[in-house]
């Protein structure tokens, strides 16, 4: 079943975190998975505060997108992220593909 992680950073560092951007792409490539939003323009509908930059992936399976998270590419990338910005991470399952 199809996974999500939707990611919600909060850049102090901007130059700092343009290294990050380009290690996480590489991660993101070679662990299977895949940018369908990626820090665009964002309309907050309902909640509080401001989510700052948000990106969601995709990847094939829950497994996969814990696999990319806990990879030595993404875990580089992570290192870069440490003092230019703040993020939370939100892994979701895909809706099941029903027959019919």
């Amino acid at each position: 079943m199809t996974a999500y992680v939707l990611v919600e950073i909060a850049v102090s560092d901007p130059e700092a975190f343009e290294t990050y951007k380009a290690l996480s792409t590489t991660a993101l490539a070679v662990n299977g998975g895949r940018y369908l939003a990626r820090g665009g323009a964002h309309e907050l509908l309902e909640g509080v505060g401001d989510p700052g930059r948000v990106t969601l992936l995709e990847f094939p399976d829950a497994d996969a997108a814990r696999r990319w998270y806990d990879s030595p590419e993404y875990r580089e990338a992570r290192a870069a992220r440490a003092d230019a910005a703040t993020a939370r991470f939100i892994l979701v399952e895909g809706v099941p593909e029903t027959a019919g």
